[in-house]
């Protein structure tokens, strides 16, 4: 059913009216690292404040039933590019695997391009788990980019070096866990660098990934040191992370440099006069992480929901999300529409004016956010290859969760039902056993064996 949205869609619009009845806008999506739900003070965090975030679910929507792509990094932004669920796409796992050459795996940042947009990408690449090729970016799109290829390399926030539109760019002083040049302001200042550069005469797509707060927990002292002595800390030694004596100063001042990035996006597109052509859009790849001397439960970053990072629990996929467009998006605004990142295709596509490609997994809220009429999703689907191998699916308020499916694909099922038990504490799949059968039904149907997809 579900590939048949696309012309769903199109009618859907000409009956309802369409987005692209709006000026194709600009378009920025900044994308956090392993932020959790529960991490941004405008959805309930109490151990530090995000006012930059906060101002801009003030100013524009809150989404709160929005999914990533996966639990992990690669597969999540690939399903960000791609348009495809991970039942459905190549890059469905974090290693050594990239996006394939036009016209495979074909993205975001190409429909944009072809369709006038100037497209950057800065900050950590989601087209690629650890290639090295240097030139990828630029093959898979993007007009600039400066990034860390590889999402290995990108747990360092002192990098060695960085990839600049094909050419190495060196930093000497800089030794991965320590230096003197941290990859967040390089990036933003190449984020504001890329908006000045801009102009009203050709439409743009920024899409500004940025590291925090990921392990290493690192972070310039200007902003850990406010927070130094308002925490019970547990030193950290280090190992495969950067070693730190206050995790939780550093995280607190983590998350308040990716929100000052955040604002410092937002001030630049005013003060160009950019911001009321501009759709910016907030989110973050997966739920909380628990490594490298932190642990989600130290400030409740999945707020109300269940698991972190690599579970398809609710918090390990459902992410805070904000959507700005100042003079379209009505301010104050909270939606309950579910959607997730294989959405984010066919919505720009809708606001440039252009047609999503034929068979993706995504459908456009762009409605939701112009406050019109929204078609929904069917259902949603993820799964996952780590510990033992994970599916989940959403349809409507019931929740299905498959856990060791490398051993048995037809294993026991938990279903949940969400307008319940958010925190999915109770398994009521033998209460509702013609409920579980529909969500076994629909895993079977959303999964592609990947040897069907690699060819």
């Amino acid at each position: 059913m579900i590939r048949f949205f696309p012309c769903l869609l199109a009618l859907f619009h000409l009956l309802l009216g369409s987005a692209a009845a709006v000026a194709a806008p600009n378009i920025v999506f900044i994308l956090a690292d392993d932020l959790g739900y529960g991490d941004l003070s405008c959805y309930g965090q109490r151990h530090f404040t995000t006012p930059h975030l906060d101002r801009m679910a003030a100013e524009g929507l809150r989404f709160t039933a929005h999914y990533s792509g996966s639990t992990v990094c690669a597969p999540s932004r690939a399903c960000l590019h791609t348009g495809l669920h991970t039942g459905h796409g190549y890059q469905r796992f974090n290693g050594q695997i990239q996006l394939r050459p036009d016209p495979q795996d074909l993205i975001v940042a190409r429909l944009l391009g072809n369709a006038g947009y100037r497209t950057a990408l800065i900050g950590k690449s989601g087209l690629s788990g650890r290639s090295q090729n240097g030139r990828h970016p630029n093959e898979k799109g993007f007009d600039h980019f400066f990034v860390y290829i590889s999402h290995g390399a990108a747990h360092r926030y002192y990098p060695k070096f960085l990839w600049r539109n094909g050419e190495k760019v060196d930093y000497p002083d800089n030794h991965g866990k320590e230096g003197n040049r941290y990859s967040g302001e390089l990036f933003l200042a190449d984020a504001l660098e890329f908006l000045e550069q801009q102009d009203s005469r050709r439409p743009f797509y920024l899409h500004l990934s940025l590291q925090q707060p990921h392990a290493d927990l690192a972070v310039p002292d200007r902003w850990r040191e406010p927070f130094i002595g308002k925490f019970d800390e547990e030193p950290y030694e280090g190992g495969h992370y950067r070693g730190e004596a206050h995790p939780k100063a550093t995280f607190a001042g983590m998350v308040t440099y990716l929100d000052h990035s955040v604002g410092q996006v937002l001030d630049k597109l005013r003060e160009l006069q950019l911001a009321e052509n501009t759709l910016v859009i907030f989110s973050s790849d997966n739920g909380p992480m628990s490594e490298g001397g932190w642990h989600r439960n130290n400030f409740d970053s999945d707020g109300p929901l269940r698991g972190g990072k690599r579970d398809l629990y609710e918090g390990g996929i459902r992410v805070p999300t904000i959507a700005w467009w100042p003079g379209t998006i009505t301010a104050g605004r909270v939606t309950d529409h579910v959607s997730a990142f294989w959405d984010f295709m066919p919505t720009a596509c809708e606001l440039a004016g252009i047609n999503p490609p034929e068979g993706i997994d995504g459908v456009s809220y762009a409605p939701t956010l112009l406050d019109r009429p929204q078609l929904q999703h069917d259902y949603l689907y993820w799964e996952f290859y780590e510990r033992g191998g994970k599916q989940a699916v959403r349809h409507g308020d019931w929740k299905g969760v498959r856990l060791n499916v490398g051993k048995d694909r037809q294993g026991p099922l938990e279903v949940y039902n969400l307008a319940d038990d958010l925190a999915e504490s109770n398994n009521v799949a033998a209460e509702n056993p013609e409920v579980a059968r529909r969500l076994a039904e629909i895993m079977a149907e959303a999964h592609v064996p990947y040897d069907q997809i690699s060819v």
